[in-house]
């Protein structure tokens, strides 16, 4: 399966009437967060492929096209937060927005908020074990783990409960937004246990 994940920024390669000639071979579109609706709906249009998306701890809503459009939702995609699901025989999950550094705004978790989102995940998990053989093939979240990926601002802190998850479920991937990376020497891939943690900002090719 060749997987376009993409966060926090429209690219105009992607945003284009000729994407899907560049990227003619895509099976999935995954949202990693901090985008706009109306670009995801495009991706999905465009390319034809099924979209997973979890929600960063900007796409408060509603947001507002310039065709006058109101959108509180992507149409045609699947809000992955708090949810699994199969697509094509690959096992995703999702954890939406970043760590709270603003109080009572949405989309913004503590450790403690976001450990009991991951406990409500739990069932499901386990019933992927039963059915499939494996918990999850891929992670899909807006914020990275504590100490891989973030930074040291609080706004940027990565979730140490998602380090206790991958150790628990070992997913083969966690694919991540949130963190800009404009230098080639910052590691946008790194292995952790068993699993390929990627910074996908703001586009990324994945092949599994």
């Amino acid at each position: 399966m060749k997987i376009l994940a993409v966060s926090d920024r429209v690219l105009d390669q992607l945003y284009s009437s000729n994407v899907r000639s560049r990227y003619p071979d895509i099976d999935l579109v995954i949202g990693c967060g901090d985008l706009p609706y109306y670009y995801l709906e495009f991706l999905i249009s465009a390319l034809d492929v099924p979209l997973y998306f979890v929600r960063g701890n900007h796409d408060q809503g509603p947001q507002y096209t310039a065709d006058g459009r109101t959108l509180t939702d992507v149409q045609g995609g699947v809000d992955l937060h708090g949810r699994t699901a199969n697509c094509k025989g690959v096992l995703l999950a999702g954890l939406e927005g970043s760590i709270r550094y603003r109080p009572y705004a949405s989309l913004m978790y503590s450790e403690a908020e976001m450990r009991r989102h991951i406990w409500a995940l739990i069932p499901r998990l386990y019933w992927n074990r039963i059915r499939h053989g494996r918990y999850l093939d891929i992670l899909v979240t807006h914020s990275p783990p504590f100490e891989i990926h973030d930074r040291p601002d609080i706004a940027h802190t990565g979730f140490k409960i998602f380090r206790n998850f991958i150790n628990w479920f070992k997913p083969k991937y966690m694919m991540h937004g949130h963190i800009h990376v404009y230098r080639q020497e910052i590691p946008r891939v790194t292995v952790f246990g068993q699993t390929t943690i990627i910074n996908v900002y703001p586009n990324r090719i994945v092949n599994i």
